[in-house]
């Protein structure tokens, strides 16, 4: 994206980059959370004059591509290199949680990433010409899952906040000078929708997004400013979901989910001195800009395909535990240490807690305005405990659409 669009964000990251491994402090380590993103994939969706549509992908829409599981593939050795020193050899059920979505891309991606970071060896060498072995990958309904799978339909007081956000000048005035555009683009892709309606915009944007990176032949409408014009608008709402209007209150009902999930896991960990070491989450972009966004620390560059953010806890010499992140946006470089907004890297865990206390969720349900629990929760409330191998989900919830013209019609733009 380039520099004068990226000036837009409220939002911005207080990155340092890391010239090698010599920062990890294996010795000092205790617990690590890795939240990534699914690997290359066909379009999610196609719009009505694709020339293109399914069947030019070998598993249709939404699948992970071979590029795919070769950057899963990939991060998951990356991951056996950093972590050389700290997790088994082996793999071991008891050190490591795996969780995905209910996606064939997010499932698939998981057992490509476990692929790299355990290979078999050993006694676990069940066959001498394959050189892989089963994992168990954990997952959810989509229905029930309001951890990693953005959007969630259920929170009201987030739909009424989209309200409030698309009647800003600044959201107003840019829907307006985009109002052209936006017609002309729903004429040239066949849609039916109204000249200042940008609802589908994310998912033509999405579309040639996936045909460009495979080397189809783009439409001659697709011309790179029409491109540039639709990454804007994808930015933009993105920006309209995190930063444009009550931040704070926003991230309490989508991203804050998954942090306090995330100090959860390791609060269990110590309190039940687990043999747990890695809690590991194949999810979407939808997931990591929500977390991101949530922790004040999004660029305001779209995560890339097996994206991977990062949290590492030491436990210092005082008895006392840190926090540091990473996020790891580039093969061929060494991850970015993130340093939360307010204190340095490592950031003391108490201090780190203290930070982000006003983006956690102390009643989703409640500050969701939501009345009737009973018809929708699927059975616990706001927690995430992972001990010794053992999952107890309880319903966590948030969500991240992509916000259209319309409130109460939001489609992600990517997923």
């Amino acid at each position: 994206m380039p520099a004068e669009r990226l000036s837009r964000f409220l939002l911005v990251c207080s990155c340092t980059l890391i010239l090698g491994d010599s920062s990890l402090r294996i010795g000092d380590l205790t617990f690590v959370v890795v939240v990534y993103r699914h690997g290359d994939r066909s379009p999610i969706d196609t719009y009505p004059t694709d020339p293109y549509k399914d069947t030019v992908w070998d598993n249709g829409l939404q699948q992970l591509t071979q590029a795919g599981i070769r950057q899963q593939y990939e991060l998951g050795k990356y991951l056996r290199m950093r972590y050389e020193q700290f997790l088994s050899p082996a793999y071991k059920k008891e050190e490591i949680y795996v969780r995905s979505t209910d996606y064939d891309r997010t499932l698939m991606s998981a057992q490509a990433n476990l692929a790299g970071l355990y290979p078999p060896n050993g006694t676990q060498q069940w066959h001498p010409d394959i050189p892989w072995q089963p994992i168990p990958v954990h997952t959810v309904p989509v229905s029930q899952d309001r951890l990693l799978n953005f959007p969630s339909k259920d929170c009201p007081r987030f739909y009424e906040l989209m309200k409030e956000t698309i009647q800003l000048p600044e959201y107003r005035n840019r829907m307006k000078a985009w109002k052209d555009f936006i017609a002309r683009i729903a004429n040239v892709t066949g849609y039916n929708v109204g000249p200042a309606d940008p609802r589908w915009m994310g998912k033509v944007y999405d579309t040639l997004f996936c045909q460009k990176a495979h080397n189809f032949s783009l439409p001659t409408w697709a011309t790179p400013d029409v491109l540039a014009s639709l990454e804007d608008i994808t930015a933009f709402d993105i920006k309209a979901h995190m930063a444009l209007h009550k931040p704070t209150e926003k991230a309490r009902l989508t991203g804050g989910i998954l942090v306090d999930a995330v100090l959860r896991n390791f609060t269990e960990a110590v309190k039940k001195s687990s043999l747990l070491k890695m809690v590991m989450y194949s999810a979407h972009d939808s997931t990591i800009l929500a977390l991101q966004g949530a922790l004040g620390i999004y660029s305001g560059i779209h995560p890339p395909y097996a994206s991977c953010h990062i949290f590492e806890f030491y436990k210092e010499t005082d008895g006392s535990y840190s926090v540091g992140m990473f996020y790891r946006n580039e093969t061929s470089e060494e991850p970015y240490e993130l340093a939360l907004p307010g204190c340095s890297s490592p950031c003391p865990l108490e201090l780190f807690s203290q930070i982000l206390a006003p983006i956690l969720p102390q009643d989703w349900w409640k500050e969701c305005q939501i009345q009737d629990r009973q018809q929708k929760s699927d059975g616990t409330i706001l927690a995430l405990s992972i001990v010794v191998g053992i999952l107890s989900i309880t319903l966590a919830a948030g969500l991240f659409w992509i916000w259209r013209s319309h409130p109460g019609q939001s489609q992600p733009i990517f997923h």
